[in-house]
């Protein structure tokens, strides 16, 4: 994974602060953290389509920090996307449940008490919980706790079961994530391929789940489905903040990737990256 190839794909006008993102037969699947919209990018005819998710007369776009969703995992099992928020805060622990093929929302979920065993089990304070990847496989998930607080815990949470909101057990692994020009880095998301895990992290320069910071950079990272180890991590970027990852074309030698980058501001522009690596 030495190797690597990162190019500008596309840019899409109309979406801001891209945070994950899923390619499917030259459709773009995009959700943002200031948005309570599922966007879908035709790549294409280049024709952007917007799916509320969450009825907000007032403000479905750029929506303030305060009272935002924030909307940072995406993942999809067969027809059904779910569309998961952080859990950095009260108002950001919805799971939004809808139907590809009919475009419709099917269910909303509250992971607050999901959130809450999480945190007790790996003793993480409320302050620093914030999920930022998700991987359902249709028996498990993966949850990728974003370590950009005070103490960098970044960990996976494993549930192995397909209805957690019914009962579940739950696995915990912390990692140790490299440095990019001497910031922390922490998972920004992840995706699965194969047995392995290929994950995002992202080094921003602050100790706040809540907060931005100056960015110093993002890597992409391999974990081993099995064994839950790390393998190794390679910087891609010392200028992007990438937080959205989803398999383009899975090659016999190569793996390609769309990324989208996160700029943390309010101009609906986003730029997609393809990421091209050897297995």
């Amino acid at each position: 994974m030495k190797k690597f190839k990162l190019n500008l794909f596309i840019k899409i006008l109309g979406i801001g602060s891209a945070s994950g993102l899923i390619y499917k037969n030259d459709t773009l699947y995009i959700i943002s953290d200031n948005s309570n919209y599922l966007y879908e990018y035709s790549i294409v005819n280049s024709a952007l389509q917007k799916h509320l998710l969450i009825e907000n007369p007032e403000i479905n776009e750029n929506v303030p920090k305060k009272i935002k969703s924030d909307f940072e995992a995406l993942t999809q099992n067969g027809d059904d996307i779910f569309i998961i928020g952080s859990g950095s805060t009260e108002n950001r622990q919805k799971m939004i449940q809808m139907s590809e093929v009919q475009k419709k929302v099917l269910d909303k979920h509250d992971l607050t008490d999901l959130y809450l065993s999480m945190q007790y089990f790996a003793g993480i304070s409320a302050e620093e919980f914030n999920i930022e990847g998700v991987i359902f496989t249709g028996e498990k998930w993966y949850f990728f706790q974003r370590g950009n607080g005070i103490n960098t815990k970044n960990g996976i949470f494993t549930i192995e079961s397909p209805y957690f909101t019914q009962g579940y057990s739950l696995v915990y692994n912390s990692y140790d994530l490299p440095k990019i020009n001497g910031v922390q880095s922490s998972f920004t998301d992840a995706v699965l391929v194969d047995d392995v895990i290929y994950f995002l992290a992202t080094a921003e320069d602050s100790q706040s789940t809540y907060l931005d910071g100056v960015v110093s950079g993002s890597s992409i990272g391999k974990i081993n489905l099995k064994t839950m180890k790390l393998k190794n991590v390679v910087t891609i970027t010392e200028k992007y903040k990438l937080e959205g990852l989803t398999v383009f074309q899975n090659n016999p030698k190569t793996i390609e990737f769309l990324l989208c980058e996160d700029a943390d501001n309010d101009y609906q522009e986003t730029q997609i990256f393809k990421l091209t690596i050897d297995k």
